[in-house]
């Protein structure tokens, strides 16, 4: 085994505070670690920023501050051809795209970890909150001490190649720990926001985003018996689940309303009334794409937890394999909001077991 300071690890930078703060957390392991931004997207907000570069100023600054070697890699076709097509695609289907959980597989964690060994890394490391392990021979994916921060949903779909060779330096301190860390080391990124949006493309009005690549259809806001109850402004704008922005409350009961379907046909946006209708609950759900940490299942029917959105407590369940890598999800108890496109994501208590795109729910 190498020692430490013969080590290379390879960490990607954000501009944000956690990678900030967990590049400096390896160097004071002793590791010898190399910063690199990924440039995913090259465009400006509405405002006029361009985020990429600004937020490649502060790797900048703070490589500068922790005397760490840095260097700026494009991967915008990589990122064009493997996840941005990919969320159009699921747009275009009428389902709800999640671009961080794939971003992760194919960028991060495949064309990042392909340029770091490049570089002669041994490992790769990110300001994820998440945590790694080894049970068994295998290398395990597992929540973080922060649960609050906890990123292991949006990294279910990574496999053993890729957790192998994965640092996550956050794994044991908290969101407070590190601005604290960070604000002791005097790093430019300390008291800098945490990023929110779609991954690498920021926070943007979003509608207005989406419509440049696919123009939206506006249609009718519809009752399962087919009452007309408002407008909706295309049918990509809106996810099942959704309560806020329909522009409807105040009819019917005065109850809030909630989306259940998308008749893509008939371009309808369809609408129960009730924060407790039984026609928003749903009894299973069937998954594709599905993949395993461990890179093969625990079983071909097994008992777990579940969550179908990246802030939802987690779910019992019960999974039986279908064919291949599609699978049966059955709740234990039934289920609101189930999204096709969203991500479902497995675990065994801490451990992250793996996950798979929601292809459809079952009533």
């Amino acid at each position: 085994m190498k020692a430490k300071n013969e080590t290379r690890i390879v960490i990607g930078m954000s501009g944000g505070v956690d990678s900030s703060v967990a590049a400096y957390l390896l160097q004071k392991e002793g590791y010898d670690v190399i910063g690199v931004f990924m440039k995913n997207w090259e465009e400006k907000d509405e405002d006029g920023h361009c985020t990429a570069l600004e937020d490649f100023e502060d790797v900048v600054e703070v490589s500068e501050k922790l005397e760490m070697p840095y260097e700026l890699v494009n991967f915008e076709k990589e990122y064009w051809d493997r996840v941005f097509t990919y969320f159009l695609d699921e747009y275009k289907r009428g389902r709800t795209p999640n671009p961080d959980v794939m971003c992760n597989k194919e960028i991060k964690f495949k064309a990042f970890l392909e340029h770091a060994e490049s570089m002669g890394a041994d490992f790769i490391a990110m300001g994820h909150y998440a945590a790694t392990d080894i049970k068994d021979d295998k290398h395990r994916l597992l929540r973080a001490k922060d649960l609050n921060k906890d990123q292991s949903y949006f990294l279910c779909g990574l496999n053993q190649s890729q957790v192998s060779k994965a640092i996550f330096p956050l794994a044991e301190i908290t969101k407070p720990e590190v601005r604290v860390i960070a604000e002791e080391l005097e790093l430019s990124t300390a008291k800098k926001k945490d990023s929110t949006g779609i991954c690498f493309i920021g926070e943007r009005d979003f509608n207005a985003f989406l419509d440049r690549f696919l123009p939206a259809q506006p249609g009718k806001i519809v009752t399962l018996t087919g009452e007309v109850m408002g407008d909706h402004e295309g049918l990509l704008y809106y996810t099942i689940g959704q309560r806020k922005g329909l522009g409807i409350g105040g009819k019917g009961s005065g109850e809030p309303w909630f989306v259940i379907d998308k008749n893509l046909e008939n371009n309808e946006l369809i609408v129960v009334q009730g924060k407790n209708n039984p026609l928003r609950f749903k009894s299973a759900l069937e998954a594709e794409q599905v993949s395993w940490i461990a890179d093969e299942p625990p079983a071909e029917f097994f008992t777990c937890t579940a969550k179908f959105r990246y802030r939802q407590p987690d779910q019992g369940v019960d999974v039986r394999r279908i064919e291949n890598d599609r699978w049966l999800v059955t709740f234990h108890e039934k289920q609101a909001g189930i999204a096709p496109g969203q991500i479902v994501a497995f675990y065994d208590e801490r451990v992250c077991l793996g996950g798979g795109i929601i292809d459809f729910a079952i009533e």
